[in-house]
């Protein structure tokens, strides 16, 4: 099996230079902020940012392909790099410190769902989450576990909490109207008030949480995959489950559930239930 250390050298070069770029435009009283199609906000910082990536990634691996989320998919091979340049724009543009770039590898493999087009055939190996607004970056490769630190010599292993009743558990979640829209309210509400505590933080924080212990299971409705391919290495390489809330493993479900995996199949089970 590869190693992957390489490419994980390389994303943190990556994840260096964009935390450069975004972190001198934050709070920018001048920082443009524009509408996409979908009604969600795009800053110049996520298109730098995104730029900046896909230039490096030209330079070192001109042959991988780059799936970006605010310039699309490029190029074509068994090697495809995902980035999520400001994860949390919403936050980014308001100055709150919680948002973060991510920074994914994925790999072809036998397929769970789909083809190469709509990614179900790849895998992550690679994962990096920079979030320097927070002072705080996470990283893992296949294989050789997940950690947090300031760089690659400087870092402590994650690993997922052991507590294996609900009632024990802290669920962190992103927010109410989308799982209301998926007639899955009943069900999350019933969650809620199942765990000993729940905080809303959203965006990329609440899988890092659990890869680190400090929050036992997350989920949210609604996603795309470079929300979600850097959280999924992380999360699995730290001892954890990832998977869609239909419980298929990895980030190709269009949402997720996370968990330290003792509370996985309740977390869904709960999650899954419509009324």
């Amino acid at each position: 099996m590869p190693d992957y250390l390489d490419d994980l050298r390389l994303a943190h070069v990556l994840a260096d230079a964009a935390d450069a770029a975004t972190m001198a435009r934050f709070k920018a009283l001048d920082l443009k902020v524009e509408t996409k199609p979908d009604m969600t906000p795009v800053s110049e910082a996520d298109k730098g940012a995104e730029e900046l990536i896909r230039g490096q990634l030209q330079r070192a691996r001109p042959r991988d392909a780059v799936l970006g989320e605010e310039y699309g998919i490029e190029g074509t091979g068994p090697r495809r790099w995902v980035v999520d340049p400001i994860d949390g724009t919403k936050n980014y543009v308001r100055g709150v410190p919680v948002w973060a770039t991510l920074i994914s590898l994925m790999e072809a493999g036998p397929s769970r769902s789909g083809g190469a087009e709509s990614g179900g055939g790849y895998q992550p190996v690679v994962g990096v989450v920079s979030a320097p607004a927070l002072g705080r970056r996470w990283w893992a490769a296949k294989g050789h576990g997940a950690f947090t630190g300031r760089s690659l010599s400087s870092a402590s292993r994650l690993q997922v909490s052991r507590v294996s009743k609900l009632s024990d558990a802290s669920f962190a979640y992103s927010s109410l109207s989308g799982w209301e829209e998926q007639g899955r309210l009943g069900g999350f509400l019933d969650l809620t008030r199942a765990v000993w505590r729940t905080r809303g933080y959203g965006d990329f924080w609440p899988y890092m949480m659990v890869a680190e212990g400090s929050v036992d299971i997350c989920a949210e409705p609604e996603l795309s995959l470079w929300d979600m391919a850097a959280n999924a290495i992380i999360v699995t390489e730290a001892g954890g489950s990832f998977t869609g809330l239909d419980g298929r493993p990895g980030p190709h479900s269009g949402n997720a559930a996370a968990s330290n995996g003792l509370l996985h199949d309740a977390l869904l089970d709960h999650l899954n239930d419509r009324y």
